[in-house]
């Protein structure tokens, strides 16, 4: 079997997986209570609605790895890298799950900073950090809170059915295509796998009649691993600028928590505080439905994935051109949704 086939054997495998454990934790879930009610007024669905998919989504991952682990000889360094994302993904898949648990309440924001920034601690440790820095201790440190906030960001934008998944879907296929000629096989294993295990968990998350929330276990999960992934390829080959290429490739999570930060700043209120004013909500306030958003935004996704690969292939003169684009478009689009009234 060829390493493309392997790839593809390893997104079907998450898939089917996921798939297959995804209503299986429902079940569980829905006999031990383990639901999601509305109980606040930024919750934004109306009924009691069963949580921990993400369990669904880890197995899944996990299983995969281990599954390829045993049928292929992965290189020292692929190993290696690939346990420290397996440990530091379970620290976090934890954290988010005895979260889900504790809800309405939940566990303190200061204490789950603690435990994610022990986690991307794990990551620089075994060698999974920014290396277009020095010194040294200042591209720790900025790993590491690349690493948490990516993390929260896709925490912060499930809030709307399919959003997250289909989000972590597109992410992880850039993230694949652009590593594929790097010897970083790790990241391609891992984008595999976490393809594979955010489809097939799609399909139950956006069910009428069988749908089931990945939770803050899935979510905080899903952008540890693509916080993790986004560190592990070169993308400055043709040019210097496309080392940023990561942040077009994970820019609609990204904009969103800068957004919801700088709007619950403007009111006065804690930037730790729950609201409405996600840019799918308003977007939805706009008029538009929650599947038209949640395709929308992984459309948007997909062609700023693209971009990003241009941006790993031109000169630094056309990347640079790229970046002001997308600058004007985030700046007017922020502009734009910031006239919307979200209550």
């Amino acid at each position: 079997m060829t390493t493309n086939q392997l790839y593809l054997a390893a997104v079907a495998t998450s898939a089917a997986l996921s798939m297959a454990l995804t209503p299986a934790v429902r079940a569980l879930a829905v006999k031990m209570d383990w639901l999601d009610h509305p109980a606040t007024e930024v919750k934004t669905h109306a009924s009691p609605t069963p949580v921990l998919g993400g369990v669904a989504i880890w197995l899944a991952f996990a299983l995969t790895l281990a599954a390829l682990r045993l049928l292929t000889n992965f290189p020292t360094g692929t190993l290696y890298r690939l346990r420290s994302i397996l440990a530091g993904g379970a620290i976090i898949f934890l954290l988010g799950v005895v979260d889900d648990l504790g809800k309405p309440r939940g566990l303190h924001y200061r204490l789950k900073f603690v435990v994610q920034f022990i986690a991307a601690g794990l990551l620089v440790y075994f060698g999974i950090r920014i290396r277009f820095i020095a010194p040294d201790y200042v591209a720790y440190a900025l790993t590491i809170l690349w690493v948490v906030g990516i993390t929260n960001a896709m925490n912060i934008i499930d809030i709307m059915d399919g959003l997250t998944a289909s989000q972590a879907a597109v992410a992880s296929l850039a993230f694949l295509l652009i590593a594929l000629p790097s010897e970083e096989i790790y990241v391609n294993f891992a984008a595999a796998a976490l393809l594979g295990s955010t489809l097939g968990f799609l399909p139950w998350n956006l069910s009428d009649r069988r749908k089931i929330f990945m939770g803050d276990g899935g979510a905080l999960f899903i952008g540890f691993v693509l916080a993790a992934m986004a560190l592990g390829t070169s993308y400055t080959r043709k040019n210097p600028l496309g080392v940023y290429a990561p942040i077009f490739i994970l820019l609609v999570p990204i904009f969103d928590v800068v957004y919801v930060v700088v709007m619950r700043m403007a009111k006065g209120q804690s930037p730790f505080r729950g609201s409405k004013d996600h840019f799918a909500l308003r977007l939805e306030a706009l008029g538009l439905t929650r599947p038209q958003i949640v395709a929308l935004s992984a459309v948007s996704s997909a062609v700023l994935a693209v971009f990003a690969l241009l941006i790993t292939l031109v000169s630094a003169a056309w990347a640079l051109w790229l970046y002001i684009v997308v600058g004007f478009w985030i700046f007017f689009l922020a502009r734009h949704i910031s006239r919307v009234e979200v209550r």
